[in-house]
């Protein structure tokens, strides 16, 4: 369909990509555990829209300019980088507030509007991922295609679809989880810490990738 091939092959090989942890995974889980299933749902379409950007960059050809250009790498690298950092060392410092009543922890006061944003630009300033979907589409699209931005397209789709829907039941499965989990202070700090230095260690991993 629209010029391409082995579509069951693509789909297998995006619900193995789609799974394997990353910041997407990471952010999602995190923001599942400290709000609810309505921050990890938030988290997951902000990380679609993110993907949405590369796909269309795909497409249109901007991800090539970014694997030919040192420099453009190296600027979305770092700044991507920087904001995974930051992500990170925010859910490190933070402090559960504490209700007047039982001293239970409360969820984060973070609007669901920041957490679709963050999902967001973790993804869209991620250069690998622009590259990986440079390098993994055309080989699902045939020479043949009468439009090779459009074969982009119809399986970027697919790829979007399968990950939100993974992201969706990986925010239920967490929210779910850690529902009665969540009683101690201790435990939310503890879980944010945790969370917050996979997202430290993954923004120095992504600052140290050479093109």
């Amino acid at each position: 369909m629209f010029g391409t091939h082995d579509l069951w092959l693509f789909v297998l090989s995006a619900l193995l990509l789609n799974i394997t942890p990353g910041p997407d995974t990471a952010l999602v889980v995190a923001r599942s555990t400290q709000m609810g299933l309505r921050g990890g749902v938030a988290a997951s379409f902000g990380i679609a829209g993110g993907i949405v950007v590369h796909i269309a960059a795909a497409a249109i050809g901007l991800s090539a300019l970014i694997a030919a250009s040192a420099t453009a790498f190296s600027i979305i690298k770092y700044i991507g980088a920087a904001y995974l950092i930051y992500i990170g060392l925010r859910m490190i410092l933070s402090r559960p507030a504490m209700t007047p009543n039982d001293g239970a922890p409360q969820p984060v006061a973070l609007p669901l509007r920041s957490v679709f944003w963050q999902g967001f630009f973790s993804n869209a300033l991620n250069p690998k991922v622009a590259i990986f979907f440079l390098a993994f589409l055309p080989q699902f699209v045939g020479n043949d295609a009468p439009s090779k931005a459009l074969a982009f397209l119809f399986l970027g789709v697919i790829f979007i679809i399968g990950g939100t829907v993974w992201s969706l039941i990986l925010a239920v499965i967490t929210a779910h989880a850690t529902s009665r989990l969540k009683a101690t202070r201790r435990f939310q700090r503890l879980i944010d810490g945790a969370i917050g230095a996979m997202f430290v260690a993954l923004g120095v991993k992504l600052a140290l990738v050479q093109r």
